[in-house]
């Protein structure tokens, strides 16, 4: 898992979460997709798993039934408690069975509730995963869900610590984010958090880590431009640019216009 931009030193502390632990923390989630990415492409597409009317009575695909079992599990184990994690089906977790820990109180409990994982979800499943596929049914379910389980969570915790960076970003310049807060003016709030230069650059380098993680490593490698890659650099970049980045600052926005609840 990646580290985190809170950790337990933080306790109980919340002014010690920065601009910076958070930026750490995004960087370090791009290698998590990176390499969630290139274990799920070991699989072909796998149609079934996604269709439910492969399991007939139970109205659900098997990649549904899978996520909604794993998060049951984790949920017992305490997962959702942690303020960075967002589960894809939330109705009707269990509690933890564990005693619980005292996280940060980082975001603002108004904000905190941003959830925008129906979208993440139909994104990875309709767009994203026929783009780094390939077509063919190996007959692996369990294997592809557990693959796309991994996926589904570091793309969704990438794109949901945009609530840490609006908190962060929000702390630096109340004043400013303020009063396009009290307007409701969505399209304020968006120009203050775009910067295409930032964007361009993350979307290069998460392009270079698919390219340098996804080659085959041997001891007799020489210098080869034409590198096959397990998964498509161009897709991880497309992934960032058309998605991640963009539902990123969806998260922040939504958060910033509840943060003064």
């Amino acid at each position: 898992m990646a580290s985190s931009a809170i950790s337990s030193r933080d306790s109980g502390n919340s002014s010690q979460i920065s601009l910076k632990s958070v930026r750490e923390a995004l960087i370090r989630l791009e290698d998590s997709i990176v390499f969630s990415l290139i274990e799920r492409a070991r699989h072909p597409y796998n149609a079934p798993a996604y269709d439910r009317l492969y399991l007939k009575s139970s109205g659900s695909s098997l990649a549904e039934l899978f996520v909604k079992e794993a998060e049951h599990l984790h949920a017992k184990a305490g997962r959702y408690e942690n303020p960075e994690e967002v589960p894809f089906f939330p109705e009707d977790l269990p509690s933890p069975l564990v005693p619980s820990y005292n996280y940060p109180q980082v975001l603002h409990p108004a904000g905190a509730s941003v959830n925008i994982t129906k979208t993440i979800w139909n994104m990875y499943f309709n767009e994203l995963l026929p783009l780094f596929t390939a077509e063919g049914d190996d007959g692996n379910y369990a294997s592809t869900l557990a693959s796309d389980l991994v996926c589904l969570q570091a793309i969704s915790r990438r794109i949901h610590y945009g609530k840490f960076v609006a908190e962060v970003k929000f702390r630096d310049a109340p004043l400013d984010y303020s009063s396009a807060i009290n307007n409701k003016d969505k399209d304020a709030l968006m120009r203050m958090l775009t910067f295409e230069r930032v964007e361009e650059m993350v979307k290069r380098r998460v392009e270079k880590k698919a390219m340098i993680f996804g080659q085959e490593v041997t001891i007799e490698d020489k210098e080869d431009d034409n590198v096959d890659c397990k998964v498509n650099p161009s897709v991880v970049s497309r992934l960032y640019g058309d998605w991640i980045i963009p539902l990123t600052k969806l998260v922040e926005v939504d958060y910033l216009l509840r943060r003064l609840e």
